[in-house]
């Protein structure tokens, strides 16, 4: 059985202080960060094994290094609303963010009415935290019907409107990878991307380039017409 206190022992003995700085210029940040790379993470984390109440405890230390291992560590079906609250609201980087969307929140009960929720609030990693979803449940779910992307649809238009970076990014994200599905998606998408075209916001321009510019691409156009997914 691992203690929390015997897991952050192991992230500290991992934690590589000289890569900071590098980090921070990709906008990696935060106060308690160790610097522990993603694969020795991973590696910790399938050492670990899930852990419900461990993962609370990790995400309480406050170090954002054993956040994203919370994140990998935790039971999908033991999250509950109170709790995906309490962690979205904790956010205050572009990659602890990610990291829970793609390792834990896209599998949880319910996500789909708090992307709808998160998207309209203001706090910046929140709502990031609404379009990383779309972008990550995009890819690790194959069996959403095209429908069900569609109605996420009117929510990117609006938060392309978001002149902030880390949200202006994922939004894109998210219209990107509902357009590399299928061809039926793709042709949505462009349509979406090219209405945002029109918006007078220069976020919302920024968007729209980004995304036809990778949506109308030879290698994601030969992809789909052979039926392979992103």
């Amino acid at each position: 059985m691992f203690s929390v206190e015997k897991v952050l022992e192991q992230l500290k003995a991992k934690a590589r202080p000289d890569q900071l700085e590098g980090m921070s210029r990709f906008g990696i940040v935060g106060e308690k960060r160790l610097g522990v790379s993603i694969p020795d993470l991973r590696r910790l984390a399938r050492e670990v094994g899930k852990n419900h109440e461990l993962a609370l405890k990790l995400w309480a230390s406050g170090f954002e290094d054993a956040r994203i291992l919370a994140s990998m560590v935790e039971v999908p079906e033991q999250v509950s609303e109170e709790q995906m609250e309490d962690w979205v609201k904790d956010l205050g980087s572009w990659d602890v963010c990610d990291q829970l969307c793609m390792n834990l929140l896209d599998r949880v009960k319910g996500i789909r009415k708090k992307i709808v929720d998160w998207s309209r609030r203001e706090g910046e990693f929140v709502r990031r935290a609404a379009f990383s979803l779309i972008a990550t449940i995009s890819v690790h779910d194959k069996q959403v019907p095209d429908e069900e992307f569609a109605v996420f649809f009117p929510l990117i238009k609006q938060g392309a409107l978001d002149e902030r970076n880390y949200v202006k990014k994922a939004v894109s994200w998210a219209l990107r990878n509902i357009g590399k599905r299928n061809s039926n998606l793709n042709r949505m998408a462009l349509e979406t991307a090219r209405g945002i075209r029109q918006l007078d916001s220069k976020a919302a321009r920024w968007v729209a380039s980004d995304t036809i510019r990778e949506l109308e691409s030879e290698a994601v156009q030969k992809r789909l017409k052979k039926g392979l997914k992103s």
